[in-house]
């Protein structure tokens, strides 16, 4: 049975390098629009993507929004391209202050960004809210990455409500982790929105780094892929203990057959 399936990636190739995470990136899009369904892909406009050369371009109708993340508003930017071979569109998450003239994941000295987790923030509101924009009715929304693992718990208690997002599962996929991901102080306070309160995150460490993200991640998906041989064992023993659907990465046909039986 056909489903819309929205990707929300970290990375995908050929804008970044060829990571498992950016491979499986571009290849799940790709051959769920080969196969007729319908899809959307987004992902952050990282400093290091050359835009003329990537043939960026912002569009207007759905950029402008403030999203307040830590109580200070950043603008969000929404660029779109097409991946050539494929012509997948790719929807990209920009602002002036966490993507424009920043790396990934590290500065140029090598160091972790101390806001990486309002980024993350940032970039899954702005994914949502665009979807809101586009009118967009998916029926499951596959989240890659940590720069993701926000959206599930957003999904579920802040935007359940949105006749667009009412009725998607939710699948999350994990990889290997390429950073240490200690984030900053605030970062666990800078989640709170609306019904997602303090005490909503009150199981979680308050030194909320990487681990706590992704447990977040999988605890308010629907089922969890092990996108990677290098997945953190312990979120992959985390995601065994739920009462939710597995996925053993078996390729992107298999991967289909996963998404078809949610």
């Amino acid at each position: 049975m056909s489903k819309k399936v929205l990707f929300i990636n970290q990375e995908i190739t050929p804008y970044v390098s060829d990571s498992d995470m950016a491979l499986l990136g571009q290849q799940l899009p790709e051959f769920f629009q080969a196969k007729g369904q319908e899809i959307r892909t987004f992902t952050p406009k990282w400093g290091t993507i050359n835009e003329r050369r990537g043939q960026l371009h912002e569009v207007i109708r759905l950029s402008g929004l403030n999203i307040n993340v830590g109580g200070l508003d950043h603008q969000l930017l929404i660029k779109v391209a097409s991946i050539p071979a494929s012509r997948v569109q790719v929807y990209f998450i920009d602002n002036e202050e966490y993507f424009h003239k920043r790396k990934m994941e590290i500065d140029e000295n090598g160091n972790e960004y101390a806001d990486n987790g309002q980024r993350a923030i940032f970039f899954a509101r702005g994914v949502l809210e665009t979807v809101k924009k586009l009118r967009w009715t998916p029926d499951v929304i596959v989240c890659q990455g940590w720069m993701a693992a926000i959206v599930p718990i957003y999904l579920k208690m802040v935007y359940n409500e949105e006749p667009c997002f009412a009725d998607a599962k939710v699948v999350t996929n994990l990889f290997g982790n390429n950073i240490k991901g200690e984030f900053s102080s605030d970062t666990k306070e800078c989640v709170e929105l609306e019904a997602v309160t303090a005490e909503t995150l009150e199981p979680y460490n308050n030194e909320f780094d990487l681990k706590e993200l992704l447990k977040l991640a999988v605890d308010y998906s629907d089922a969890v892929c092990v996108a990677s041989p290098e997945a953190d064992a312990e979120i992959v023993d985390y995601a065994k203990s739920k009462n939710i659907a597995i996925h053993e990465n078996t390729g992107v046909e298999a991967y289909q057959a996963f998404i078809e039986n949610l």
